[in-house]
């Protein structure tokens, strides 16, 4: 039970790691600038909005990593 949970879990943070990591501005802009990435201002470095993606993106890396980890130690018990 408890390695199917990781395994939908997996599944399901390495689609949103896909998503995010697209969604973050590259060098030309990225798709984030459709929502509102390119409304920041050249002062202030990156925007909120940029910000708050890469918070969402370390997360999501770490529950993926989590859940590699616990699978790993399961499968190998």
């Amino acid at each position: 039970m408890v390695e199917l949970v990781l395994n939908v879990l997996l599944v399901l943070t390495s689609v949103l790691l896909v998503v995010l990591i697209l969604l973050h501005r590259g060098k030309g802009g990225g798709l984030s600038s459709m929502f509102g990435g390119a409304v920041s201002s050249q002062l202030s470095g990156s925007s909120v909005v940029e910000k708050n993606l890469n918070r969402l993106t370390v997360f999501t890396g770490l529950i993926w990593t989590v859940c590699i980890v616990a699978l790993g130690i399961l499968l190998k018990a």
